[in-house]
């Protein structure tokens, strides 16, 4: 099996006399082979399905779907090295990297402990299909630290949170919960995806499995489809044997652009989290506005959780406007430099509503229960200029209070 990427490969640039690189220059060298006069300084894409093998005494058998195209292995490297695990396997899509996952660490008769805080199609994965394949799936309040041992059963193997939630913004720390795992032997995932590597180090609080949507901040530029799941070795040859059987992989075009995106996350993510606070302190002035949901703000729950666990505050701000549903259509309807579509993360702002997109296989009752009323506004700050941005929300406002 592959070893996908291991973060102490030799082609790994050196660390620096003072330590280990940072995360923005991680982003741009980490995964890059060996360099000689001549060599590209932007590796090629190597467009090919398969590669000339005779028999064991070649070496490994190179396959574009088994996920050892020399882009993936070193997209994968460059993965591993930003999150601080031993491997990374690059997918085709985040619900790819989620679902192999789960399907590599959980089989009939076991059972899953998973936040009732996650991306809707998650839950319907945990609610709706493994059941389907004879796992079962108890949900619990991640906000509440007793409930995850009461849930635990000799059968548990996977616990599944996801920081900071999407799209409530609720951020908890996961230490007790991953204490909890380590004592009973059950494998912790995090779907890491709004948080990006550059917020937060998922690993570094005993997380086992990083998950994230790589098609969000890591691609950064909404055109591309890709997931990412990091771990140690173990892990992740698991990960990826059951990733050879149901097809997932990434193809190495993908993989090159996710490369190119990466390059700049370090300073991407430090304007989306500079927007996304001005934005979020701008909006509370508003009176169209019910409340702004930000860990940047003082006035959010987990603001001193969020303080200690991340380096940044996110570029993701959720609203909720006075006039529930219909002042919502509205609003969306009449932005102009702000797109209303689906998906977060990239350079461009995007604004949705949940009941519509990330959560519309969740019942009303429940996305209620997880504050996620009608009039419920999830908006991606993207880089634009922050008083443009601004001058957009306003006139929007302002249209459907007329």
């Amino acid at each position: 099996m592959t070893d996908f990427a291991s973060s102490s490969d030799s082609s790994s640039p050196p660390a620096p006399a003072q330590g280990a690189p940072s995360p923005a220059t991680l982003t741009i060298h980490a995964g890059e082979g060996p360099r000689s006069p001549g060599a590209p300084v932007v590796s090629p894409v190597v467009q090919s399905a398969t590669f000339m093998w005779s028999n064991p005494r070649d070496g490994e058998l190179l396959y574009s779907r088994y996920g050892n195209n020399p882009n993936t292995v070193a997209l994968g490297r460059k993965l591993a090295a930003l999150e601080g695990t031993e491997a990374a396997v690059p997918l085709g899509s985040g619900m790819a990297a989620c679902s192999m996952s789960l399907l590599a660490l959980a089989e009939s008769g076991d059972h899953i402990v998973a936040s009732n805080r996650l991306y809707g199609a998650t839950q319907a994965l945990l609610r709706d299909e493994l059941p389907r394949r004879g796992v079962e799936t108890t949900f619990v309040d991640a906000m509440d630290d007793d409930v995850w041992a009461e849930a635990v059963r000799p059968t548990t193997r996977v616990a599944y949170i996801e920081l900071p939630t999407n799209p409530t913004l609720r951020v908890f720390d996961p230490a007790p919960v991953a204490a909890l795992c380590r004592d009973r032997g059950i494998a912790l995932l995090c779907d890491a995806t709004f948080g990006s590597p550059v917020n937060f180090r998922a690993a570094e609080h005993g997380i086992d499995i990083v998950i994230h949507s790589a098609t969000k901040y890591l691609g950064g530029h909404s055109d591309l489809i890709a997931g990412i799941v990091a771990g140690s070795a173990e892990l992740m040859e698991r990960v990826a044997r059951v990733a050879r059987l149901y097809g997932p992989a990434l193809d190495p075009h993908t993989a090159w652009l996710l490369d190119r995106g990466i390059r700049t996350l370090d300073v991407r993510m430090q304007r989306h989290n500079e927007n996304a606070a001005s934005l979020a302190r701008w909006l509370t002035s508003r009176p169209e506005v019910e409340s702004v949901i930000y860990p940047g703000l003082e006035s959010h729950p987990d603001h001193e959780v969020a303080s200690r666990l991340l380096t940044g505050f996110g570029g993701m701000v959720g609203l909720i406007l006075r006039g529930g549903g219909e002042a919502a259509d509205r609003f969306m309807s009449e932005l102009t430099l702000a797109l209303a579509a689906p998906s977060l993360g990239g350079v461009e702002t995007l604004v949705s509503q949940p009941r519509y997109t990330s959560h519309a296989d969740v019942s009303s009752a429940d996305r209620v229960a997880q504050g996620i009323p009608d009039g419920f506004v999830r908006v991606s700050v993207g880089i634009e200029g922050v008083a443009d941005l601004k001058a957009d929300f306003a006139q929007a406002l302002e249209a459907f209070g007329r």
